[in-house]
């Protein structure tokens, strides 16, 4: 035992605080099961309080849509994801999402409403029907607010900015997990029957993304893998559309599709109009993934502006529907560039945005390939497949989150020993003491940016052989040069350290994204190869990333007839896309 460190047992361990994090524990603390949620950042503040749109369950509240189903929900997402999502992960979301949104209410969510009380549900993009629940444009918010008061209910311990460094394992069994809080130092030694991952995906490697500093830099994917975990379908990244572009410290801050679809105009460095040439019958109303292609062919051809960006303009609608209908647009872009949207056009450009690939789990309880490790929310797979349905991840959060919870809980319940190992604890001691020594010339800071320009500049919207190649390369200098770093903690806190192993999980989901996206040599959804333009039939399957085995191809299960006979195109015109 060293002396600055805390040793603490549960029973589950949640790693992550945000929605799926949360959710899960609220599951296992209601069912009377010791469970410790520890996140890296506070409680209140976490990635999923920055959700704007809305949440996807078939409830037919509507007039006109009361024939909305589960199966149709489930028909919509598989078709959106280009026939890459699971159909038994896609069915149980669908099926279990009424309950979701059941289950929030029961947290005290404030969900619109109509006026005789029922949830108010819209369109979002290539929805058959109105099945979007929301809070504004601030659901999310709304979302992480509700389960963070139930936690509080429920007397849930959480430890907010303890950062996890390692899981410990022995013979594929995990037992628990090691970490460090990030203003004292003080090191904690978790031992836990499960483990649940939901710690978020890795967008944080590319230059411009939505996600904040310091998150969704790949760590559920770097715990996994070194727990001996899998991934499935990495390179599998949704760029978002509309981020800004400056200033830096805020790049990539989303400018909600809302304002595309309150009927916001996208123009090019030369004043055209460009949708007009991409798909001239839904314009700016088109898909996430067309959007965000078109905006990077204006400016990959030289008709961006000189920051390589396009314009958004939503100046000519009416003062009062600006203010009433994009109040956080309105608000944000006053806040980071003092600029007045009702006068002037937003500059912006394509940004990382959304993992939809993530650790491998099996489709009925998000179990790993370890033992008692299970992985939820965006750290996960399995529901998105090449482009995810707007509305869906928030879903997700809430029926896995429960349904894991269970799974957990029963692992636990069947275990005659929790086993224990010097070995793997004197390692994930090691890790941490040697980086706390080390005292090379190499700023962790700037490996972190050099690999977010190499994915950016080489695995961004569009990408191809020699690029991605090239970007292996890049990544092979960075890792003999993360060998010579140099970690300095401060008054401040152990930041320094974190940011050490936010760089080692970013060089491995770098890695992992870019074999992946050299194996799928197709186009499809978010996955553009301009050396292979079409779909390969062949390639409609999950690719499966190890260290030790490469890349491996996965067979997608068949789709069950009653959602097959459902599958149909469905247009987006007139409806949000987020």
């Amino acid at each position: 035992m060293k002396a600055n460190e805390k040793q603490i047992s549960t029973t589950v361990l949640v790693i992550g605080t945000g929605g799926s994090g949360l959710r899960a524990a609220i599951e296992l603390a209601e069912m009377g099961v010791d469970v410790l949620a520890v996140g890296k950042r506070p409680r209140n503040d976490a990635h999923t309080s920055l959700a704007a749109g809305g949440i996807n369950a078939a409830l037919g509240t509507m007039e006109g849509d009361e024939g909305d189903s589960w199966q149709q929900h489930a028909a919509d997402t598989i078709k959106e994801s280009y026939y890459l999502a699971n159909p038994h992960t896609v069915e149980i979301v669908a099926r279990g999402a009424a309950q979701g949104i059941h289950d929030l209410e029961r947290y005290g969510m404030d969900f619109a409403r109509e006026g005789d009380g029922r949830i108010s549900q819209r369109f979002f993009g290539a929805h058959t029907f109105r099945r979007t629940a929301f809070a504004g444009d601030y659901t999310g918010l709304e979302i992480q607010r509700s389960l963070v008061n139930r936690a509080a209910q429920l007397e849930i311990p959480i430890l907010d900015e303890v950062y996890i460094t390692r899981l410990l394992v022995k013979n594929n069994q995990i037992f628990g997990a090691y970490g460090f809080d990030l203003n004292t130092g003080t090191r904690y030694l978790i031992h836990a029957d499960a483990v649940i991952l939901a710690a978020g995906g890795h967008n944080r490697i590319w230059r411009r993304t939505s996600s904040r500093r310091d998150e969704n830099t790949g760590d559920s994917f770097r715990l996994a893998v070194d727990a001996g975990a899998r991934l499935r379908d990495p390179e599998l990244v949704q760029f978002h559309p509309s981020g800004i572009i400056e200033p830096e410290n805020a790049a990539g801050t989303l400018i909600s599709e809302a304002a595309r679809g309150e009927g916001g105009v996208l123009r090019n460095a030369l004043g055209e109009r460009f949708m007009e040439r991409y798909d001239p019958v839904r314009l700016e109303l088109s898909t996430r993934d067309r959007v965000a292609l078109a905006a990077y062919t204006e400016i990959k051809e030289g008709r961006g502006t000189a920051n390589g960006g396009v314009w958004l303009d939503v100046s000519h609608l009416p003062r009062e529907t600006i203010m009433e209908r994009l109040p956080r647009v309105y608000q944000t872009m006053m806040e980071v560039q003092m600029l007045d949207i009702t006068q002037e056009p937003i500059e912006i450009a394509p940004t990382a945005h959304y993992s939809m690939g993530g650790v491998w789990v099996r489709p009925d309880d998000h179990g790993t390939d370890v033992d008692g490790l299970y992985a939820i929310g965006e750290a996960s797979s399995g529901l998105h497949g090449a482009n995810r349905l707007g509305g869906n991840s928030l879903i997700e959060l809430l029926v896995f989150g429960r349904i894991v919870a269970h799974a957990a809980a029963t692992y636990s319940a069947g275990l005659e020993a929790q086993p224990r190992s010097a070995t793997a604890l004197a390692e994930a001691r090691a890790e941490i003491d040697d980086l706390l020594t080390a005292d090379g010339h190499e700023n962790v800071r700037a490996l972190q940016r050099a690999i977010r320009n190499l994915m950016t500049e080489h695995a961004g919207v569009v990408r191809d052989e020699e690029g991605l190649k090239a970007g292996l390369a890049k990544l092979h200098e960075i890792d003999e040069r993360m060998a010579q770093v140099g970690i300095h903690p401060d008054i401040a806190g152990f930041q320094d350290l974190a940011h050490a192993f936010d760089l080692k999980a970013s060089a491995l989901a770098a890695r992992a994204t870019l074999e992946a996206a050299v194996e799928r040599r197709e186009t499809r959804g978010c996955h553009n190869r301009s050396d292979y333009p079409e779909m390969d039939p062949s390639l409609q399957v999950n690719l499966v990333w190890s260290p030790t085995a490469g890349v491996v191809r996965e067979e997608i299960p068949e789709i069950p007839e009653e959602i097959a006979e459902l599958i149909q195109h469905v247009s987006t015109v007139g409806k949000l896309v987020e």
